[in-house]
C-alpha cells in the first residue's frame, strides 16, 4: 500500500468512528426519551385498527386488492405513516442542538461535520427499520398475513430504512437551514396531508376524479404499493423494487441537499 493510501486510510477511520458515535448517540436518545418515538408507533397503529373496523367490509368494493383482511391491506400505509411522523425526531433532535450551542460546540471541536448530520441520519434509518419490525409483531397477533414471507419482510426492513433516510435527510435539510426545532416540527401536517393524498389508505383503483389524478402523481402512493403488494401478494422484482429502489432515490437527493445546507451553516459560523 502506498503512502498516500495508508494517509488516506487513518484520515477516514477517525471519521467513521465519529459518525459511529454520533450514530449511538441518536439511537440512545430515543431509547432514553420513549415519549419521542411512542406516537409514530400508536397512532399507526391505531389507524390501522381503526381502519380495519370501519371498512373491513370494504375489501368486497371492485377493484380493491384480494385480501383475507383489511388488516394486510392496512400494513403497508402503518408503516410508511409512522416512519414519514418518526423520521421527523432525528430532524426536531437536530435542531434542538442547533438551539441549545451544542452543534456549535461540535464545529469547535475536532470532529468530521459530516458525522454530525450522518450520525443523526443513521439513527433514524435504524429507528425505521425497527419500526417496520414492531408494526408487524404487534399485527401479527390481531391476523396479519405476510404473504411474501422472510423475504418479504427483509425487503421492507431495508424500505423502512431507506424511507426514513430520505425524509430525516430533507428535515435535517430544514434543520440545518432554520436552525428552528418548531419550523421542523411544523411539517407534520404537511407530511400528513402527502401521506392522505395518496394510496396509503385506500387503493388507487377505487378512487376517481381529482384524489386519484393526484394520487397517481404522488410518489408515496407507489412506494406505499410496493410495501403493500409485498404483503399480500408473492415477492416480486417490481415490489422489492418499488419498496427500496423509490426510497433510495429519494434518499441520494435528500442526503445531498442535507450536506449542501450543513456545508454553508459550517461557512456562516
Amino acid at each position: 500500500m502506498s503512502a498516500a493510501l495508508r494517509t488516506r486510510s487513518r484520515g477516514a477511520r477517525p471519521a467513521i468512528e465519529q459518525t459511529a458515535a454520533m450514530s449511538r448517540r441518536a439511537v440512545m436518545a430515543l431509547v432514553r426519551q420513549p415519549s419521542l418515538v411512542v406516537p409514530s408507533l400508536v397512532f399507526p397503529l391505531f389507524f390501522a385498527a381503526l381502519g380495519t373496523s370501519s371498512f373491513g367490509r370494504a375489501i368486497s368494493i371492485p377493484g380493491f386488492p384480494e385480501v383475507d383482511s383489511f388488516l394486510d391491506f392496512a400494513l403497508a400505509g402503518s408503516i410508511v405513516q409512522g416512519i414519514l411522523f418518526g423520521s421527523i425526531v432525528s430532524a426536531t433532535a437536530l435542531a434542538t442542538d442547533i438551539e441549545t450551542g451544542f452543534f456549535d460546540r461540535l464545529l469547535a471541536a475536532p470532529t468530521s461535520r459530516v458525522s454530525i448530520v450522518l450520525g443523526r441520519l443513521a439513527g433514524a434509518m435504524a429507528y425505521g427499520a425497527a419500526q417496520t419490525v414492531v408494526f408487524v409483531l404487534v399485527l401479527l397477533p390481531f391476523g396479519l398475513t405476510i404473504r411474501g414471507g422472510v423475504i418479504a419482510l427483509i425487503a421492507m426492513m431495508a424500505g423502512g430504512l431507506l424511507t426514513a433516510l430520505a425524509v430525516a435527510a430533507v428535515m435535517s435539510t430544514m434543520a440545518l437551514r432554520t436552525g428552528s426545532s418548531e419550523a421542523v416540527q411544523g411539517s407534520f401536517p404537511l407530511l400528513f396531508v402527502i401521506l392522505f393524498f395518496s394510496s396509503a389508505f385506500f387503493p388507487r383503483q377505487t378512487m376517481d376524479g381529482a384524489y386519484r389524478w393526484i394520487a397517481t402523481l404522488n410518489p408515496i402512493s407507489y412506494l406505499v404499493e410496493g410495501f403493500r403488494s409485498l404483503t399480500i401478494d408473492s415477492v416480486s422484482a417490481l415490489a422489492v423494487a418499488q419498496t427500496v429502489l423509490i426510497p433510495a432515490a429519494l434518499a441520494i437527493g435528500g442526503v445531498r441537499l442535507a450536506l449542501r445546507s450543513l456545508q454553508r451553516r459550517v461557512a456562516a459560523v
